[in-house]
């Protein structure tokens, strides 16, 4: 295990921003960094310039190196979002923005996909794949078209990249294999450990245009001369293949032991848990990823979330809010607080929007509405786990940069009605840096490296009285959902069920 003049750099490529930690073995924080990105969104379309990532990670790396200078960096793991995607050239070049993780523009693309049996998502980064293909290999000239901005030759093939496999291009010097975690979105089995390659042949992929595939953890390669003056991490830095940023946010928050769950709330909903078996669900509602010891990471991610904040209250300011809030528990409406058209868990229903049932008394009242429902969403998404056997019977952490709110904590503690642990420190760069400290130590397992590198900060009970208060606004939302023809009925009556013995992890 790393001493305390060691830290290992986790790199986080979010919507937002390009956030770096470096951390010590015990969990300290020695160095941070953070660089803002931009994108652009037109209709189901969303965006991003892949050399803004790779400026962003110049910029955040170099400030997390400098904060922890004199500490010697051990090895680096980058995460990114997933199903986000591009094309590049066989040496890694960009020749296609990257489609990012909630563009739908390829909603025909993943219907086909489903007809071959695959079980995929509009969202998810396969029918992206088939999307650029046609988009961009349909013609001869259409490749040169699509990376004339970029002024390089033109490719006579190119290559699918995930998000972080363009980083660890420009870090190793080379394009590296990806990660099973980001490749599950793409099609990659997990269970069998490999492309399924008739499927895809068959949807029209070419071959060779898909990387290799490693598990989380593994050695990618260290970090090049030309990488190391651009960014500031010393050169020969090991680089760890990582995870997804859902699966990064797990890892920082220690919940790896089966039974174990971590809720990740951020502009988006997404819960992450630990099996010994992967937890199977017909519909593709719930996937597995696979973690770097074998064991399973079963989840799904919500399209509720704080976003519906900065979209209803832009400049509010959120701790005025929260306490205003405070005197509507319940509120006088009942919010299904939809981030963006569709919906992805605890169902999938593309035709799927937000809601408010009944009048908000005020904006305290509206806002109030907007956090109990994404709660009310939760609780759903874990009822709808219970539903499919997952086990529920570990600890529930809460991360993501809602966890700030300790309002908002106690609020989904007493609506779900079980107890919730918080770090003290939620964010997926730390995830990625304890994978780089057990992909390069491999002394000890990535639980036990997490259980020393994880602080948590509070642990948040539940209050009887307000679980109660919050079940007939629940019960409503369940019942307008299902007759909406969005939510399963079955699950419905399961989630009523789970309501009337007034248990949440039984």
């Amino acid at each position: 295990m790393a001493d305390e003049q060691e830290a290992w750099l986790g790199i986080d490529l979010g919507t937002q921003s390009v956030r770096v930690l470096a951390v010590t073995g015990d969990g300290t924080v020695v160095g941070r960094g953070s660089a803002p990105l931009g994108g652009r969104r037109d209709g189901d379309r969303h965006e991003q310039d892949p050399g803004e990532w790779w400026e962003g990670v110049c910029a955040a790396a170099r400030q997390a190196v400098e904060e922890s200078r004199g500490v010697r960096i051990g090895g680096l793991a980058v995460c990114g979002t997933s199903g986000t995607v591009l094309l590049t050239d066989v040496a890694g070049r960009p020749l296609s923005p990257g489609l990012m993780y909630d563009d739908r523009r390829a909603s025909a693309q993943a219907a086909r996909a489903r007809a071959t049996g695959l079980a995929v998502q509009d969202t998810w980064a396969l029918p992206k794949a088939m999307w650029l293909v046609e988009e961009y290999g349909g013609l001869p000239e259409a490749p040169a078209r699509a990376h004339a901005h970029l002024r390089v030759a033109r490719p006579t093939r190119f290559l699918l990249a995930h998000q972080p496999d363009v980083i660890v291009t420009r870090l190793t010097g080379e394009p590296p294999p990806a990660d099973s975690s980001h490749a599950l979105k793409t099609g990659y089995d997990l269970e069998r450990d490999a492309w399924p390659h008739p499927a895809l042949t068959e949807l029209g992929l070419p071959d060779g245009l898909l990387p290799d595939v490693v598990r989380p953890g593994t050695r990618l390669g260290e970090v090049c001369p030309a990488a190391a003056e651009a960014t500031g991490i010393p050169a020969g830095t090991p680089v760890v293949a990582g995870m997804t940023d859902g699966c990064a946010a797990q890892i920082a928050s220690g919940a790896l032991r089966p039974g174990s769950w971590n809720s990740v709330l951020g502009t988006t909903l997404v819960l992450k848990g630990a099996s010994t078996a992967p937890v199977h669900d017909p519909t593709g509602v719930v996937y597995n990823h696979r973690a770097p010891d074998g064991t399973w990471l079963p989840g799904g991610a919500s399209s509720v979330g704080a976003g519906v904040l900065t979209a209803a209250f832009a400049g509010a300011d959120p701790a005025v809010m929260d306490e205003r809030a405070a005197a509507h528990e319940p509120s006088g409406a009942v919010a299904y607080p939809l981030v963006s058209p569709g919906e992805r868990f605890p169902f999938h229903a593309p035709q799927a929007v937000a809601l408010v049932l009944g009048e908000p008394e005020d904006d305290a009242d509206l806002w109030a509405a907007l956090l109990q429902g994404v709660a009310f969403t939760e609780r759903l998404c874990l009822d709808y786990l219970h539903h499919l056997g997952a086990p529920l019977d570990g600890p529930l952490t809460f991360t993501g940069g809602a966890a700030r709110s300790r309002y908002w904590n106690q609020l989904r503690a007493d609506v779900l009605g079980r107890p919730a642990r918080v770090p003290a420190q939620t964010e997926p760069a730390l995830g990625m840096a304890a994978l780089a400290a057990h992909g390069v130590g491999a002394r000890l397992g990535l639980a036990d490296v997490t259980e020393r590198m994880v602080r948590v900060r509070t642990v948040v009970e539940p209050r009887p009285d307000r679980t109660a208060l919050f079940a007939e606004p629940y019960a409503r939302l369940v019942d307008e959902l299902t007759a909406r023809g969005w939510l399963p009925p079955p699950v419905a009556a399961h989630a009523h069920a789970r309501l009337t013995r007034n248990t949440a992890d039984s």
